[in-house]
């Protein structure tokens, strides 16, 4: 998997987790809480709701009316499972891969320093 496939993924993971904690959002917002564009945001979002995972209205408390009322359905709830199980194998990868190179590296300045 290549790096902007797995930043997509990770974006998917993010947003999914966002809106199960909390339903009302902006994209603004989103875009903040997961450190990408508003325009990422509404491409993701825009796909959810199109695979039938997010259902999206506006909610009447809302002052600006750009703020939206997010909720994963049935299928939305088992594709975070999913989506959440893959990003917690990718980053255990990760982890593992960091934890060779800080002692591959510890040993390079062990070697050159003892």
């Amino acid at each position: 998997m290549n790096k902007k496939n797995k930043f997509n993924r990770d974006v998917e993971y993010y947003l999914l987790r966002e809106i199960a904690s909390r339903s009302e959002f902006t994209q603004l917002e989103l875009a903040e809480k997961v450190g990408v564009s508003v325009g990422k945001v509404n491409y993701v979002l825009s796909a959810f709701v199109r695979k039938g995972i997010v259902k999206m209205e506006n909610f009447k408390k809302s002052k600006s009316k750009k703020g939206y009322l997010y909720l994963l359905t049935p299928d939305g709830i088992k594709e975070k499972k999913r989506i959440t199980l893959n990003f917690i194998k990718r980053k255990m990868k990760e982890y593992e891969r960091l934890e060779q190179e800080i002692a591959k590296a510890r040993q390079e300045a062990g070697e050159k320093i003892g």
